[in-house]
């Protein structure tokens, strides 16, 4: 059932609007407003699906209500009603973040396609927030942990400035994960995050990857192409394992750091981009530094906020907190109840040492749910999960 609201002080509009709406759809359960006060009111106090407002009205006109709405449920389409004298304010409240705008007398075929719209769009903003909810969870920080609290407390400190990130810490402890929540958290969240693995690209292609390439730029170039630092325009690019990245691709980032700007492969032309950059590599890049391999300059511009992220041995408090979680993400994924880890598992594997980290802790927990019975036990640990 799409709820819809109507505001308009002419009451005979009002009517026309309700009987038309009603009779096209039973699914469209319609109230109505005589004026912009009383129909913010119910806005603030209910959830629609779309608003029809006028622009002209006693008390509160149509572009202050849109203005009023905007701030407090912004996904709420509102499709403004104007008459003829009306056409440039009604102009100008698309510029406000109006859905549309539609004249009077009502064109029954252009009202009805405008509903039609608005409300798919409506349909489509929620599907895309259950869809970002889902995403988030999947990035989820497991863990009550001193470290791990610290590190919680560093993203809600960092998170809403501008400033660079590095993450460190050893492969497996999900330095990615950190750098999610920093941009989910941040005010570029609803713009991308465009992720680049340095260690995964060979190194003739990564400056293509990151800054494109124009046609002809080499043999594959057989069409202009934009880079990472494009996609990523308004949000986050994530280098991630940037201690890998080659010296010469290292020189060019630093340039796009220090004047916001990225030249593709072949051309002699600057790109303006505006990004957020965050890295994380698991080497030691002081030691990188003293032995040539990365560059100075471009570590103290990366540097700005370092947060380590600690290795699994290093919060063992978590591991049971790990492990169900892990047990429940993999049920949903199987289609299956949820197998339970008796306590003595838990606190086996608890004492192993994890090498590969929260990456090992994961594979091991799939491995003995696949392999044991209802309820894992010391035994199956021993069986099924040795070092």
């Amino acid at each position: 059932m799409s709820k819809i609201l109507i505001i308009e002080d002419e009451a005979a509009i009002r009517r026309v609007l309700i009987k038309i709406l009603s009779e096209e759809s039973e699914s469209y359960a319609v109230e109505e407003a005589e004026d912009g006060v009383s129909g913010l009111e119910k806005i603030k106090n209910s959830d629609y699906d779309l608003v029809l407002c006028d622009i002209k009205m006693p008390k509160m006109d149509g572009v202050e209500l849109l203005e009023a709405v905007k701030k407090i449920k912004p996904e709420i389409p509102m499709v403004m009603i104007s008459g003829h004298g009306d056409m440039d304010t009604a102009i100008q409240t698309m510029k406000l973040g109006a859905f549309d705008y539609i004249s009077k007398p009502p064109d029954l075929n252009r009202l009805l396609n405008t509903v039609r719209n608005a409300l798919d769009k409506k349909q489509l903003v929620v599907e895309n927030k259950i869809l970002k909810k889902k995403v988030s969870k999947s990035y989820e920080m497991i863990g009550e942990s001193e470290p791990i609290n610290h590190i919680k407390l560093m993203i809600e400190k960092v998170a809403k400035t501008e400033a660079r990130v590095l993450i460190t810490g050893p492969n497996g402890t999900g330095k990615e994960l950190v750098a999610h929540q920093l941009h989910e958290q941040s005010d570029r969240a609803a713009a991308p995050m465009i992720e680049v693995n340095c260690a995964a690209i060979p190194s003739e292609l990564i400056e293509s990857e990151l800054f494109g390439h124009v046609k002809g730029a080499f043999t594959s170039a057989v069409k202009d192409r934009a880079g990472k630092f494009e996609a990523a325009h308004g949000g986050t690019i994530f280098l991630d394992e940037i201690g890998d990245m080659s010296l010469s691709a290292q020189a060019k980032v630093l340039r796009a750091l220090q004047e916001n700007v990225v030249t593709r492969v072949g051309a002699d032309k600057d790109i303006k981009v505006n990004v957020r950059v965050i890295a994380a590599t698991n080497k030691d890049l002081k030691t990188e530094i003293a032995e040539g391999r990365f560059r100075e300059d471009l570590y103290h511009r990366l540097a700005v906020i370092l947060i380590k992220v600690p290795s699994l041995n290093e919060r063992r408090g978590d591991i049971p907190l790990l492990i169900n979680h892990f047990a429940a993400k993999i049920a949903e994924e199987q289609g299956t109840a949820v197998k339970k880890f008796s306590e003595s598992a838990i606190t086996l594997l608890q004492e192993y040492d994890w090498t590969g980290n929260i990456r090992e802790l994961r594979n091991v927990v799939e491995r003995l749910i696949i392999l044991s019975g209802q309820e894992i036990s010391e035994n199956d640990v021993k069986l099924f999960a040795s070092k």
